[in-house]
């Protein structure tokens, strides 16, 4: 059986269920479903990336100087 998480869900990194720019993009990429233009998958994946996205910029407006990356470095030179 899961344990309750300590705090409710979803918390930055993750955009809130009532974020405006979270809900355009959702919308975005069900008319893109419903018009064709997109296939499910797309429409997910596409709104996947985009919330993700706008809930990184929730989590830094929400916690300035916060890190969601741990100690990794933000960028890292590849060989």
């Amino acid at each position: 059986m899961p344990t309750e998480s300590p705090s409710p869900m979803p918390s930055p990194p993750f955009p809130s269920p009532d974020n405006a720019a979270l809900r355009v993009v959702v919308a975005k990429a069900l008319q893109a479903l419903h018009n064709g233009e997109a296939s499910a998958e797309e429409a997910i994946l596409d709104a996947a990336v985009h919330g993700w996205y706008e809930g990184h910029i929730e989590g830094e407006d929400t916690c300035p100087g916060c890190t969601y990356r741990g100690k990794l470095p933000k960028h890292q030179m590849r060989p």
